[in-house]
């Protein structure tokens, strides 16, 4: 049953048409992902919906007695409320019995009144009161929700605690609301993976309709049963979650390719016969020059506009970044001890950890922006950084608000040399970023958060590094945007340290991870972030379902008086197992390739698909078993 209705919803801000007239329903079944790039509008939609945005023209529809909660990205809090009282804001009377409860409890907990009879009287009275309206559960939930995201002392002011506590907060307040829609605007921002996993099981289970937006495409996948994609001011509805949006939108384009190519021939042929000589012209009909016309008039839609990333690359020496004994305190806290890692011209490093363990700090230690309390840190003399920062302060502080995009670009080139070494203005650069024309020339401070950063993006890559720096780039990032930035992560030529929390972008880009296991230290791991979860389980007594991941304190492993040492046979078997794995990715990567020429049919589309998923599985088994060996000469 659908329980609101958009009905040929416009919206414009002038410079962009959001929607066209947009037509769905939403039933109380229905987990939505919204998806779309960044700026297509998919905040403003949650925003309409939410009654939070005026709409231009048609209609949206709730049925009586729905109600709608909003999460923003950026809730607003009461600084100068606890906890508690934060999430109970809008139940000030189950708060105030709650309050009351914990004061008569602190006060008959004296012992001059343990035979108050008055005292007494009113605590039986509060708590009857909390049974009947729910208070008691209700403080219950509250406390387990946030014990779950890491938040214990409940006494706290909000206004002392970070952004990601604050958020944390927010969504516990909006879960615990009880609402039969719930709109969530990039809920996992902030959140390390063990609260993204919470809050996917708890979804999962959630009895209400969900609309959200997200970046995280392991998430989007196991917590939705339908995607809605923006798409040039039109909305599209896919039955299923983001995986069966993939294949389906693979389908479509080839489905667009094969259409527009009909379309070409048929279009020759026409203009052909019309340029034939006049006395073919003289017997022509009126109709057939009207259809020529509209042949040549008519477009046909590609889908989502793509994001281009080609810059040139610089030249990178053997020497890129190299930390001996580096240690860096904060305060009283110890983030970094005694660390030492050498980087190599094409590694991909992800930096994991919990909020707070010092990832960042260890990145500004790497550019410069921090010393080293001792160690020191070398960086090669051919090196070039790129620094992608979590919150782009390198935008806001560089950039003028007022400045217009194109002139933001300009700065670091009028013209820009592309991986095919031909020349293109600053103007098709942001076209390929998808900046249309019009929007060129928009001030930045009209740009949204995630439009803004995409163009801090490019301009980082107009400036062709070779040791690119990522932190938490997958924040404000859309997905169209995330898949391309990684596809360039494959090719690009030179070394790249990422910190993120991001599951998926973690799979897809690193071939290391350093985990930040508390007290400053930091261990490697090869593969990535799959392969870490992996090794670091069968280096814990817990099972791997109780790891912590991506969070400090996975235990060492045992340390053997007499470590074993490799038979002749596994000394073998390592140098065929390297043999092995060159092999197969060299077949991985043939199959690959053909995979992209796009010159076979779905059937065949859907057997290379499947030779790629076992060689992959097979590569896979084949490095877990040349680890394992590993640890063992070691």
């Amino acid at each position: 049953m659908s329980i609101f209705t958009l009905q040929s919803v416009r919206k414009d801000f002038g410079i962009k048409e959001i929607l066209k007239g947009a037509s769905f329903s939403i039933d109380s079944a229905d987990k939505v992902g919204i998806i779309g790039t960044n700026g297509s509008g998919k905040s403003t939609l949650l925003r309409m919906i939410a009654g939070l945005e005026p709409i231009d023209g048609g209609k949206i529809l709730v049925n009586p007695g729905v109600k709608i909660v909003y999460l923003p990205q950026q809730p607003e809090i009461n600084p100068d409320f606890t906890i508690m009282e934060q999430i109970f804001a809008d139940s000030s009377d189950r708060l105030h019995l709650i309050q009351s409860y914990h004061q008569l409890s602190e006060q008959l907990s004296r012992p001059e009144n343990i035979s108050n009879s008055s005292l007494m009287a009113q605590f039986s009275q509060v708590s009857e009161q909390m049974e009947q309206t729910g208070a008691w559960e209700l403080e219950t939930q509250a406390q387990i929700a946030l014990t779950e995201l890491g938040i214990t002392d409940f006494t706290v002011k909000v206004g002392s605690l970070s952004g990601g506590f604050r958020k944390r907060i927010a969504l516990v307040t909006a879960l615990l609301s009880k609402p039969d829609v719930l709109l969530m605007d990039e809920p996992t921002n902030h959140l390390d993976a063990l609260s993204v996993e919470w809050l996917q099981s708890y979804l999962n289970r959630f009895a209400g309709a969900l609309l959200l937006i997200t970046h995280d495409r392991y998430f989007l996948d196991k917590v939705t049963n339908r995607i809605l994609e923006i798409d040039q001011g039109e909305i599209f509805s896919y039955s299923g979650n983001y995986s069966y949006f993939l294949e389906k939108k693979a389908l479509a384009l080839e489905s667009i390719a094969s259409s527009e190519q009909k379309h070409k021939g048929v279009l020759r042929r026409e203009l052909e016969w019309l340029s034939r000589g006049p006395k073919a012209r003289s017997t022509k009909q009126k109709a057939r020059i009207q259809r020529v016309e509209a042949l040549r008039q008519k477009e046909f839609k590609t889908g989502a506009g793509k994001v281009e990333i080609s810059t040139l690359g610089r030249r990178i020496g053997k020497k890129v970044v190299e930390l001996v004994n580096v240690s860096k305190t904060l305060g009283d806290r110890q983030l970094i001890s005694n660390f030492s890692y050498e980087f190599s011209p094409e590694d991909r490093v992800g930096i994991i950890g919990g909020n707070g363990v010092g990832k960042s700090t260890l990145l500004n230690l790497i550019i410069g922006k921090l010393a080293p309390d001792q160690g020191k840190i070398e960086i090669g003399s051919t090196i070039h950084i790129g620094y992608f920062d979590q919150h782009s302060e390198a935008l806001i502080e560089a950039a003028d608000q007022s400045q217009r995009a194109i002139d933001y670009i300009k700065e670091e080139g009028e013209f820009i040399k592309i991986a095919d070494g031909s020349q293109i203005t600053a103007s098709q650069m942001l076209e390929r970023f998808l900046f249309p024309g019009s929007q060129q020339y928009a001030p930045i401070q009209k740009l949204s958060g995630g439009e803004k950063r995409r163009l801090f993006l490019l301009r980082l890559l107009m400036g062709a590094p070779n040791l690119l720096i990522l932190d938490e780039p997958t924040n404000d990032l859309d997905v169209q945007t995330l898949s391309v930035l990684e596809e360039y992560l494959e090719d690009f030529n030179g070394c790249a340290i990422t910190v993120s929390h991001d599951r998926y972008f973690l799979d897809r880009v690193v071939d290391t991870i350093l985990c930040f296991e508390g007290e400053g230290k930091i261990r490697s791991y090869s593969g990535n972030y799959s392969i870490y979860l992996e090794q670091a389980a069968k280096k814990s007594l817990s099972t791997p379902a109780k790891i912590p991941a991506l969070l400090p304190a996975i235990p060492a492993p045992p340390i053997s008086m007499k470590p074993r040492k490799l038979s002749y046979k596994e000394k073998r078997e390592i140098g065929e197992l390297e043999l092995k794995i060159e092999q197969l990715e060299q077949q991985k990567q043939q199959l690959e390739h053909q995979l992209n020429q796009a010159s076979h049919g779905y059937s065949e589309l859907l057997k290379q698909t499947d030779q790629l998923h076992h060689l992959t599985e097979q590569i896979h088994q084949a490095t877990e078993r040349w680890l394992e060996l590993s640890e063992l000469d070691n």
